[in-house]
């Protein structure tokens, strides 16, 4: 099992910028594609995007797609969710998740997860 810790939350205001990190540990080498998520209060949770961590390769959904960036550092076994221009329906808690398969999305492809950080924004 990969053991992943999120940091980096916080209360932002509106326009502002936070960077999120998600720490990885464990049985690192099953680790081949890192989610970012965020869960809102009162709605489901929603995929940002990921990133290929051999390649660095990255997919954004829509929603976030110019101001949120995604990257990684292998030697840190970290990867990172830069958040620009940021909105106060940017309010939720952010998780990032692993899965073995690029390109399938949906919640239960995704194995591991972290315990979340709260990033709340202010109007």
């Amino acid at each position: 099992q990969v053991q992943l810790v999120e940091s980096g939350g916080g209360l932002v205001q509106a326009g502002g910028s936070l960077r999120l990190s998600c720490a990885a540990s464990g049985r690192i080498l099953n680790m081949y594609v890192m989610g970012w998520f965020r869960q809102a209060p009162g709605k489901e949770r929603e995929f940002l995007g990921a990133i290929r961590w051999s390649s660095g390769s990255t997919y954004y959904e829509d929603s976030v797609k110019g101001r949120f960036a995604i990257s990684r550092d292998n030697a840190k076994n970290t990867v990172y969710l830069q958040m620009n221009t940021l909105k106060p329906e940017d309010t939720a808690v952010y998780y990032c998740a692993t899965t073995r398969s690029y390109g399938s999305w949906s919640l239960t492809d995704f194995g591991s997860w972290g315990q979340g950080t709260q990033v709340t924004v202010s109007s």
